[in-house]
């Protein structure tokens, strides 16, 4: 009975517990490779609204986003003029700021993106196992509801802690001050004050999660038939990862782009200590990004966001498929040895 416990409890051979410690592990490795090209993407994005002397700018790795000041022309941001493509920004940004720029406000965004991951993939391969052995004939579908549903509980969970951290980022302030200026914001607003800016979050982060789990399944099932493997390897979790995450980025690109103009203006509205609404809602966004740039300005820093997502779902899935894998195997293993020893 003690051998079969861990495996009563697990969901395809591993416990909630591995599924953590698998997902953490991928979610530092992909932010420490490729938070350097979501920088560059969100600069791309904002340049047409640059930052002067006590400005903050956005900053993203894909799991989670942050806004840093910048004090008297000095600190997170320094002029590098216009951005003429991807490779031209990476080489103003590195001359202008130094190499340490491409991974600006790293640090606090682990502190969100880790937990927010870790709630993100367990609650999705749970989710999913549950949704195959009631959705019968229709079991295809359930990554794509999984995915969707996995994304909306784990950005609505996180999205007050990501609050905090932003108003602790964009000024000097006590946790005291702090304190008080969430109460007053809850007593004049409500708790949901607490959730400001989650709208454009899930706009684009919904469809591309279900595009994004749907598509993986479907490519790792057709790549093992393809390569007559009876487990998905890394090369097809990485290509697969690579592949879906590519799809889901092109579609949900207008949404990142203006999610970027959102946080940029939340940045210069609390630089100049105004107070109401942030912005406008998403659609008058959008309307006005196409009457100022067409319809290009809503696939602003397509090639930048395109190379880093797609690397970050391919190097994320691929750690956490490993992850998985390996407590599987041990699992297996650990069984046999507990049987025997009970046993004996």
């Amino acid at each position: 009975m003690n051998g079969q416990t861990p495996a009563s409890t697990a969901v395809n051979g591993i416990t909630p517990a591995q599924q953590m410690i698998s997902s953490c592990s991928g979610a530092l490795l992909t932010s420490l490779l490729v938070t350097p090209l979501d920088v560059v993407k969100t600069r791309l994005q904002a340049q047409n609204n640059p930052l002067g002397k006590g400005k903050y700018f956005v900053y993203s790795n894909g799991l989670m986003d942050h806004i840093c000041v910048c004090e008297n022309g000095k600190g997170w941001y320094k002029a590098a003029g216009q951005f003429r493509g991807t490779f031209d920004a990476f080489y103003k940004i590195v001359c202008c700021e130094g190499i340490t720029a491409l991974w600006s406000g790293l640090p606090p965004t682990l502190v969100m993106a880790v937990p927010a991951t870790v709630i993100y993939f367990t609650c999705y391969d749970q989710l999913c196992a549950a949704l195959r052995a009631r959705m019968g004939e229709r079991a295809q579908e359930a990554p794509l509801l999984a995915g969707a549903i996995a994304r909306v509980g784990s950005a609505t969970v996180i999205s007050p802690l990501e609050l905090i951290r932003t108003k602790l980022q964009s000024q000097k302030q006590s946790y005291s001050e702090l304190t008080s200026l969430i109460r007053s914001a809850v007593q004049a607003e409500g708790w949901w004050s607490l959730w400001r800016g989650l709208g454009p979050t899930l706009l684009r982060d919904v469809p591309f999660s279900a595009m994004y789990w749907y598509n993986y399944e479907r490519g790792k099932s057709w790549l093992c038939q393809w390569y007559n493997a009876t487990e998905p390897t890394l090369t097809i979790t990485f290509i697969s990862g690579a592949g879906s995450g590519s799809v889901a980025a092109i579609v949900t690109l207008p949404f990142d782009v203006v999610k970027t103009r959102r946080q940029v203006e939340l940045g210069e509205l609390q630089a100049k200590n105004l107070s109401g609404p942030v912005s406008s809602s998403t659609f008058s966004i959008m309307k006005k990004i196409v009457a100022q740039d067409g319809f290009r300005g809503l696939f602003a820093g397509f090639f930048p966001r395109l190379i880093k997502v797609a690397p970050a779902c391919a190097i994320m899935i691929s750690s956490y498929e490993f992850g998985k894998a390996f407590f599987r195997k041990h699992n297996q293993e650990r069984i046999p040895r507990q049987l025997h020893s009970t046993n004996t």
